[in-house]
């Protein structure tokens, strides 16, 4: 059973985020801004370079995706590899990511150094999607799995209760693969209130932050019954009308540094609390 971590911790984050955003920031400099927001995602040459981090699959993903982009299974395969490279090292402070685009583009030179992070991100990914391909790295044994996952599945019109229930299966298989991992179940972040220039901006401007919110609760419940953890981030993106606050975003759903910053606390500060 995983431990719980009390309430007033969400306060330290909070504080914590101030303190590590500013700092971050400081120290990042206008190398990372000219390099990460003023050439997002969407712009850079190569994709999957900066998805996984191994030369030899890095070397791979830039030949598949010469004259065309990767498919969703290219990228399935790519991140088999990555976590079987992973597996044969045995690190022994592993931590998974996993979810869609935002935990994709998660940069690796943001990530605390202190522990080995295995990044099973996909872009687009749905609860149903991550759930079909948790075997990738059934046989690592990580100290934390963060999911992060859903968003996508409401922007296609799938009903709360679906996603629930395919969240519901990824818990299951976790703790059936993970007996010893703490399991994190992160919420979903809120939307920008305007200037969204996402690909899929008008389903972005019709997922309103109220279900966002009604979401989150629902799917805490849900950590709550499992016995798993929860990590309420949307509490931390927000503004003061509940909207995904500018500075944190690049196009309305997509996070800036200044956005990554913050989660980078966040996780940060759960670690300290679930590990001392």
């Amino acid at each position: 059973m995983s431990k719980s971590v009390p309430g007033w911790v969400y306060l330290s984050v909070v504080t914590n985020i101030v303190l590590g955003t500013t700092l971050g920031l400081w120290f990042l400099g206008d190398r990372y801004f000219t390099e990460t927001l003023l050439n997002p995602p969407s712009s850079r040459t190569s994709m999957a370079a900066k998805a996984v981090e191994k030369p030899e699959i890095v070397a791979q993903a830039a030949s598949m995706s010469s004259g065309r982009s990767l498919t969703y299974q290219d990228w399935v395969d790519l991140l088999e590899k990555e976590a079987k490279a992973t597996i044969k090292r045995k690190p022994d402070r592993l931590i998974v990511l996993a979810g869609d685009s935002l935990t994709l583009w998660f940069p690796q030179e943001l990530l605390p150094t202190d522990y080995t992070w295995l990044n099973q991100g996909i872009s687009g990914e749905t609860s149903t999607g991550l759930a079909k391909r948790l075997d990738l790295f059934a046989q690592a044994k990580p100290k934390t799995i963060f999911v992060m996952v859903g968003v996508n599945d409401l922007l296609r019109g799938r009903s709360e209760e679906e996603v629930l229930e395919a969240q519901e299966d990824i818990i299951k298989q976790l703790k059936k693969s993970h007996p010893k991992s703490t399991i994190v179940m992160q919420s979903l972040l809120p939307r920008a209130k305007d200037s969204i220039t996402a690909a899929n901006a008008t389903q972005v401007e019709a997922l309103s932050n109220d279900r966002i919110y009604q979401f989150n609760r629902r799917l805490a419940q849900l950590a709550k019954q499992t016995r798993v953890e929860f990590l309420n981030l949307q509490p931390l993106f927000s503004d003061n009308e509940g909207f995904l606050r500018s500075e944190l975003t690049t196009d309305g759903l997509h996070l800036s540094t200044q956005g990554y910053l913050v989660w980078r606390s966040a996780i940060q500060t759960f670690n300290q609390f679930a590990y001392r």
